[in-house]
């Protein structure tokens, strides 16, 4: 789930009033690994192809499966043992669960998500393509360039011969794009047998890894009215889009933009044919927040305004779906931060730190007390719009950048958040 950037560029910024700390030493250039990287690269844009070009929208079973199809044999060829587990809530593809055992310490955790916000039909419209600079397509980069970033890591370090971790499991979830409704038992599991959570949302420009998150809870407002002849009688309906409108109004009071909480207002619908007064009416709202206690602010004022209404007889109901809460900035997520920033500097590149009002699995895991790392896939923009693309001068050194991670955390992984 992608949205407009805030960097905070620099631990001191990030942290505020926290004092200036010295940059993470750089670890030397793995020349290895990193001609490894240089020399996948045409077989890892070879497949971010084939899979943006393959519409799987959320809900979208048939698509969803076609993807998996496609990389489950590329992670069975690698070691993994895999597990296509249903998903938690209907119409919705099976989510994959990928487990390779290692001879190591550190248990790690890889999420991503092959759903898009596009429909079908979208990819025969605007199919994957590059030029000089990016490459577009639906869901190139959110979130399927992190996605297949991670086969090829993984495919690196088998290559390689690396086995100096204990486990590592690759979730690919179906539904991450309406809040994992079919993932977040699993989500749990998964997350209390790790020791780190790496996520593969893209990286935001210029080349950002996200330390923070804002919590995502869509609202829905529900209106009940009265139909009636909208040319003979209308004095005789109560017009749910009208009392809609009013209730809209309402929210006016919560910022639409900004670091901290917004509330916008994203679906709206009323009214069947235009010759009848509306009897029913309905609107959405995504509230993000950096403090859970902010969504019940939004919770209370909806409720109350609910309580008012200006067009006599109607019935306003409030609701509200099952949320991604804040990922936080915490020390946890600076350490593995540290150690990111470190290794990328040893390509004589450097990694900024920021956050936005996307939310992700990775907050998840902090709740949990594991420590996460987000925004690990090519740096990217333009998300959930026709405009999204993947910056191709990233490429490369983010997966350079995943591999020598996932080596550092295997052999020394992270404790638990406090």
């Amino acid at each position: 789930m992608r949205r407009r950037l805030m960097a905070f560029v620099g631990v001191a910024a990030l942290l505020g009033a926290a004092p200036a700390q010295a940059a993470p030493k750089p670890v030397p250039k793995d020349a290895k690994v990193w001609a490894a990287a240089e020399q996948a690269r045409p077989e890892q844009l070879k497949l971010l192809e084939e899979i943006v070009n393959i519409d799987s929208g959320t809900g979208d079973v048939e698509g969803g499966r076609k993807v998996a199809a496609v990389l489950i044999p590329h992670l069975k060829a690698l070691g993994f043992t895999i597990d296509s587990v249903p998903a938690e809530a209907p119409g919705l593809p099976e989510n994959t669960v990928a487990t390779l055992k290692g001879t190591g310490k550190g248990r790690i955790l890889i999420i991503g998500h092959i759903d898009t916000v596009f429909g079908p039909g979208t990819v025969a419209k605007r199919p994957f393509k590059m030029d000089s600079e990016k490459a577009y397509g639906p869901g190139v980069s959110d979130e399927k360039g992190g996605v297949v970033q991670a086969v090829y890591a993984l495919k690196l370090l088998h290559d390689l011969g690396f086995k100096d971790f204990k486990q590592i499991v690759y979730l690919i979830e179906t539904s991450e794009e309406r809040g994992s409704p079919g993932t977040k038992a699993l989500i749990a599991k998964l997350i209390a047998d790790a020791d780190v959570e790496l996520n593969m949302e893209p990286g935001d420009l210029p080349d950002v890894m996200t330390v923070w998150r804002k919590g995502s809870t869509v609202f829905h407002i529900d209106v009940k009215g009265r139909a009636a002849h909208a040319g003979i009688a209308p004095q005789d309906g109560r017009n749910a889009a009208a009392e809609l409108i009013h209730q809209i109004q309402g929210m006016d009071v919560f910022p639409k933009t900004g670091d901290g909480l917004t509330a916008n207002l994203t679906v709206i619908s009323g009214g069947a044919r235009n010759n009848i007064i509306p009897e029913d009416a309905s609107a959405q709202f995504s509230v993000r927040v950096r403090e859970k206690a902010d969504a019940e602010k939004v919770d209370a004022v909806m409720r109350k305004n609910a309580e008012t209404t200006i067009i006599p007889d109607t019935k306003v109901t409030i609701s509200r779906d099952p949320a991604f809460p804040p990922l936080p900035q915490n020390a946890a997520t600076e350490a593995l931060a540290d150690r990111a920033a470190a290794i990328y500097s040893g390509l004589g590149l450097t990694i900024t730190r920021g956050g936005n009002g996307g939310a992700s699995e990775s907050a998840l895991a902090a709740e949990q007390g594991v420590p996460a790392l987000d925004g690990l896939g090519p740096a990217a923009g333009g998300f959930h719009s026709d405009s999204e693309y993947l910056v191709l001068g990233t490429v490369t050194p983010r997966l350079y950048l995943l591999t020598k991670l996932i080596m550092d955390l295997g052999r020394n992984p992270p404790p638990r958040m406090k």
